[in-house]
């Protein structure tokens, strides 16, 4: 996610979608029985990687009248996990290697464990961008796929170095439609990519393996499709008949963006009953407010954005009751995959741009007022997203 307009709903070809969504329709019907509910979530944490240029901006937050860095806030709520992203070659101080070593040191002293994010690019990578790298462009396929490899396996060496090891890697961010474009574009003029993408993500995959000591951190592969049954079960489909080996599903949901809370649910436990494979919310957020801070308008301005308004509305404790409620659905999928989420971003307050042309749109959607006092919603890092949990 990062500073950009509403995105556009991903449409499959007609005859594809008809057949994806009559698999679905069965999936569904397989899983109409409600599951007993998961005692407590796995995973519950954020992504901080904007922490060091908050602090560099004199930027303080508070918990009950206390300032505290913001990992510990987040652990003492009980947060058990921090994601971190990291692009190749950013400028210094933005997403770049060295402050995600400095953010994992910190993190892992508060108790929390880390989730890499290598977006393999020089800035933002999603649905709508996955640029290749400068310094590895004009590589030729098997070129790129050995840098991937290379670039991998150190990365996530230096974080072992340091004793803060990753225990989950994403291979890629928002990879709905491939990594480094063109090579790993699924999408092209041609026609589909798969395999061009898919050995791209077995060369990071390798990579991570290769970094040791010990058997590696689990490998997620991430879509921005939560809250799309039909776009979700026809990437990861694709994904098997490449066989690529991977152990969690990352899902991108945000409601005015993603959908219903119901379409989520739905999606998870066709997922869940599809592939047997645990689930993570990668990113989600929530608005407390639908003004904008430090002049810049908000991602969400309407009511008419937020499919659950009228259960959650945008308001301190309708924030809250969100997470509380995305809690229970993810405790609720079939045989316990449904793993856990990561809020987006929590303590990036205005005055942090997204990058050198993007200002912070998002500050409506932090855990924290635009003064650094934390929200009711830091309890959604509770095991089950309540207070008193």
């Amino acid at each position: 996610m990062k500073g950009r307009a509403r995105r556009p709903r991903w449409r499959l070809p007609a005859l594809v979608a008809a057949s994806v969504a009559a698999l679905g329709l069965i999936a569904a019907t397989a899983s109409i029985t409600r599951p007993a509910t998961s005692p407590e979530l796995a995973i519950r944490g954020a992504d901080i990687s904007f922490t060091l240029q908050e602090e560099a901006n004199n930027q303080t937050l508070g918990d009950n009248g206390q300032t505290a860095p913001l990992e510990t806030i987040l652990a003492r709520h009980g947060a058990n996990y921090a994601r971190l992203r990291v692009w190749v070659d950013p400028p210094k101080g933005t997403s770049d290697l060295d402050s995600a070593l400095t953010l994992a040191r910190r993190a892992h002293a508060a108790g929390l464990q880390i989730l890499l994010d290598l977006h393999y690019s020089d800035s933002w990578a999603d649905r709508t961008a996955q640029q290749t790298p400068s310094a590895w462009q004009g590589q030729n396929p098997e070129q790129l796929r050995s840098t991937v490899e290379t670039y991998t396996r150190d990365v996530l060496a230096a974080f072992a170095r340091q004793a803060t090891p990753v225990a989950i890697v994403q291979i890629g961010n928002e990879t709905t439609h491939g990594m480094l474009w063109p090579t790993g574009q699924i999408y092209k003029q041609t026609g589909e990519d798969w395999a061009g993408y898919a050995e791209l993500v077995k060369a990071g995959i390798r990579g991570a393996k290769e970094a040791g000591p010990g058997p590696g951190p689990l490998i997620m592969l991430h879509s921005d499709t939560g809250g799309d049954q039909g776009a979700s079960t026809y990437y990861f489909d694709h994904v098997q008949q490449e066989e690529v080996s991977f152990d969690l599903i990352g899902l991108t949901y945000y409601p005015f963006w993603n959908g219903s809370l119901a379409s989520l649910q739905q999606n998870l436990h066709v997922l869940a009953d599809r592939y047997a494979k645990d689930i993570l919310i990668a990113e989600t957020a929530y608005p407390w407010t639908l003004s904008g801070g430090g002049g810049i308008q908000s991602v969400v301005t309407s009511l008419d954005a937020l499919p659950d308004a009228a259960a959650y509305p945008p308001t301190p404790q309708g924030q809250a009751h969100y997470f509380e409620a995305l809690n229970r659905i993810l405790r609720e999928v079939p045989n316990g995959h449904g793993t856990g989420y990561l809020i987006w971003e929590p303590g990036w307050l205005p005055g942090v741009p997204a990058d050198a042309r993007t200002g912070n749109s998002h500050s409506n959607l932090t855990l924290f007022d635009w003064w650094g006092h934390g929200l009711p919603a830091l309890d959604a890092f509770r095991p089950t997203g309540a207070a008193g949990s």
